[in-house]
């Protein structure tokens, strides 16, 4: 399994060029395929995430398109290889193991369940946590820290969520509807007020579809082709601006086949505190007794997971370098399912549909972990 990248070629590393490159303070090394000089020559930076565009599928079908046009190479995800994580990530500047946010799902002390951060809201019965965001989301707007005026353009469904509101900060919030709206909302963001600035620019459908068709489908290889297209008329709107423009992505996608998508086994379910955390393809288990539960999931998954102690995996540098969150060991629980190949696992608690994804991501493979850096001059 290919280890993130942290230290020079990551996205927590693009995430620092930015922030230096906008006058802010960043917490780790700059990316070294992008310096900082480049980015501070530009008079705005758009930041456009793609969220689940992986760099081996720009590659494979992106042959004669604007965003291959203007790839520069590869980066690596943070891990886990999800959006709570990278997304959080992109509005921080801090590592997983700074922010705290280890997956979709994710046990919260001071809300006494297992929820997912992002619509802030609990596992299965999907009510608000009841607490307020800054006692779990601790780290500080990166906007809040910049030089220059931040704008943030992002689907209007989430534009005022209660994830968002905290993590964008200072940053006004501008929303639209469709990509055509993405696009006219990011050139009219850098057009307005003042001379310099960063724009900051997130789009899910990629993601939404690749979940639900598979990230191999027509329906994606569709969507792909036409955030391309859109990404070249964005170009083409900002010319003449002295903007640059940074693509990029959260995680790549891998398709999990029904063979190889499995259910807790029985013998271990009984043996958990708390239902799984983390992601189908990382699982962060919760359990009465580690060494009892290491041994049976590995009798029971066989060569289906590595089985590893979440400590470990947090000693190795798997979710980066800094000063850890108060409540991380908490978050990652005691035993770590890395899920080998395309396999997932998953549990259900009251109140969910049993319903599976086609599309993951959120482990450790290339496909997963690397994601395209694309930078275009206007």
């Amino acid at each position: 399994m290919p280890r993130p990248d942290y230290s020079g070629n990551g996205f927590v590393n693009l995430i620092a060029s930015l922030v230096e490159a906008r006058g802010g303070a960043p917490r780790h090394p700059p990316l070294a395929a992008l310096p900082v000089a480049e980015l501070r020559d530009a008079d705005n930076i758009v930041l456009l995430i793609v969220d689940g565009l992986g760099d081996r599928y720009l590659t494979a079908n992106g042959g004669g398109g604007i965003l291959a046009a203007h790839r520069r190479g590869a980066i690596s995800a943070v891990f886990p290889s999800t959006t709570a994580s990278a997304i959080t990530t992109s509005y921080t500047g801090a590592t997983p193991l700074e922010h705290g946010l280890t997956g979709w799902y994710t046990y919260f002390g001071q809300a006494g369940c297992v929820a997912a951060p992002l619509p802030f809201e609990r596992r299965g019965d999907k009510l608000p946590l009841g607490i307020a965001p800054g006692r779990i989301f601790l780290q500080r707007s990166l906007f809040d820290t910049l030089a220059t005026p931040g704008i943030v353009v992002t689907f209007r469904p989430i534009v005022d969520s209660s994830y968002n509101r905290h993590h964008c900060g200072s940053a006004e919030r501008r929303a639209y509807d469709d990509l055509q709206g993405l696009v006219e909302q990011t050139a009219g963001a850098v057009r307005s007020g003042a001379h310099r600035k960063f724009v900051y620019a997130y789009w899910p459908i990629f993601d939404t579809l690749a979940h639900k068709h598979g990230v191999a489908s027509a329906e994606v290889l569709a969507q792909f082709r036409a955030v391309d297209a859109a990404f070249g008329e964005l170009l083409a709107r900002l010319a003449g601006t002295g903007t640059l423009v940074v693509a990029s992505a959260d995680h790549g996608f891998i398709d999990s086949p029904p063979e190889e998508s499995i259910e807790l086994p029985p013998a271990l379910a009984p043996l958990l505190r708390f239902p799984l955390c983390g992601e189908r393809r990382v699982a962060f288990c919760h359990v009465h007794d580690t060494k009892l539960f290491i041994e049976k999931a590995k009798e029971t998954l066989a060569d289906r997971a590595d089985v590893r102690p979440s400590r470990e995996l947090w000693d190795e540098g798997w979710f980066g370098a800094g000063r850890a969150h108060p409540d991380f060991a908490e978050r990652i629980g005691d035993v770590a399912l890395l899920m080998r190949g395309r396999g997932t696992v998953k549990d259900w608690v009251a109140g969910e549909s049993r319903h599976l994804h086609i599309g993951n991501h959120g482990g450790a493979s290339e496909d997963e972990m690397r994601i395209p850096l694309v930078v275009a001059k206007t």
